[in-house]
């Protein structure tokens, strides 16, 4: 009786490790052929139309490229994240595995995907490294989600990415979480006033630690007027004055949108007989006594002035004298006053000098109002005892229970507290 024929292995009891299944010698060669063949047509299933695999297929094939994937090779996860970059569905489970791999895997989908959700975006942001986040920055239309997830770990190259793309759109929460980071970067600062999202809040804020140019750009762009509020309150004055200012919202608000800026029941407290008085004395030397007055007289709080008179760039003191209606040299007589040089060796007028006096120059006198009126709301008023204590703390998780000039003086005066 003749051997019966031998049959082609199962694949259910085949031996997969490589070995010849007649008994030859191992080969590792043809396993491999196989796999990568076998991605490759499971990349190509994937990619088919919807008019030739349903939904559960696709699920289906992708649940196997999964398991593949977990021990391929680099280059073979490279060609499928390829294969797939072109696909308007990709499988959520599959894209996110793609998306958390080695960088060369990732950018495939990163750099020539459009279809990514911006669910697996954030999902990479959150679970990869800065050079994922730095590639999902540089995309077209990152969202406001996105960006979100993108600014939590303040990595300057992320950052300055998400700045640079003009498609991308930035929610009131990271636009402040960039604000403060620009303290200790301030080489964002001129990325971030060309920003549509930024508020004068923010741009105000910012100014206190921003360079010269940066200073001119904020002053040029978000010294708005206060024509407009004025003109629609103006009836209001009367109305609050009959019932005595007796609401402390109201009063605060009408302080900052009324025009005028000096403090005329001051001058009735004060030993000097008007503002320009008090600083024509300042020059011959300032004390804390006379700049508390003269804050008092300007309309201003101590915090706000002191502030002001200790700021090395000196632009403060151009947007304290323009908005006062003190005359340009006033400017010289304080800067004397804080005991700042006005000439250099040759005689001429100091660069840092000029440079506040053409600033004084540029600048109309309602919109310097408007920014030392900010100013004053943001650094002083808004100072309640939890806000110091938080400032103190360096509560950040707290940052949320407080208004938004509350924030603003957070971020100003943080550090002055720490000292």
């Amino acid at each position: 009786m003749s051997e019966p024929a031998l049959s082609r292995p199962d694949l259910d009891t085949a031996d997969l490790s490589g070995a010849d299944p007649l008994g030859g010698e191992p080969s590792a060669r043809p396993t491999v052929r196989s796999r990568a063949t076998l991605l490759k047509r499971l990349a190509d299933v994937v990619c088919l139309p919807g008019s030739r695999v349903n939904a559960f297929e696709r699920a289906m094939t992708a649940d196997l490229i999964i398991e593949l994937l977990r021990e391929a090779a680099l280059e073979e996860r490279v060609k499928v994240a390829r294969r797939l970059a072109n696909l308007a569905d990709i499988p959520p489970a599959l894209a996110r595995m793609l998306l958390r791999d080695d960088l060369p895997v990732s950018r495939a989908l990163l750099e020539n995907s459009q279809n990514l959700g911006d669910a697996d975006l954030i999902d990479c942001a959150l679970s990869a490294d800065a050079e994922h986040r730095r590639l999902i920055a540089l995309r077209r239309g990152v969202g406001e989600a996105v960006a979100d997830a993108l600014v939590r770990f303040c990595e300057s190259p992320v950052t300055e990415a998400l700045l640079r793309n003009d498609l991308s759109r930035l929610s009131h929460g990271a636009l402040e979480l960039i604000v403060a980071s620009t303290r200790d970067n301030p080489r964002l600062i001129p990325l971030l006033l060309r920003r549509p999202e930024l508020r004068p809040s923010h741009a105000y804020i910012m100014f206190w630690w921003a360079d010269s140019e940066s200073r001119r750009m904020i002053l040029q762009r978000f010294a708005v007027s206060r024509e407009v509020l004025q003109d629609a309150v103006s009836d209001i004055f009367s109305i609050a004055a009959q019932e005595g200012w007796q609401d402390p919202l109201t009063r605060k608000a009408l302080q900052f949108i009324e025009r005028r800026q000096r403090n005329r029941a001051a001058i009735e407290k004060s030993p000097y007989n008007s503002l320009d008085e008090a600083v024509a004395a300042a020059q011959n030397g300032m004390t804390r006594e006379l700049a508390e007055e003269i804050s008092y007289l300007s309309g201003l709080k101590p915090m706000t002035g002191a502030k002001i008179m200790t700021d090395p760039g000196g632009e403060p003191l151009a947007i304290l004298c323009k908005a006062t209606g003190l005359p340009r040299a006033a400017i010289r007589a304080l800067w004397r006053g804080l005991r700042r040089p006005e000439t250099d060796a040759a005689g001429n007028t100091t660069p840092a000098l000029e440079r506040v006096l053409t600033c004084f120059d540029s600048l109309a006198v309602d919109r310097a109002q408007t920014v030392l009126r900010y100013w004053n709301w943001a650094l002083s008023s808004a100072l309640t005892p939890s806000l110091v204590k938080a400032i103190r703390d360096g509560d950040e998780d707290a940052v949320d229970e407080f208004s938004a000039p509350q924030r603003a003086a957070m971020l100003a005066l943080g550090r002055d507290f720490g000292r």
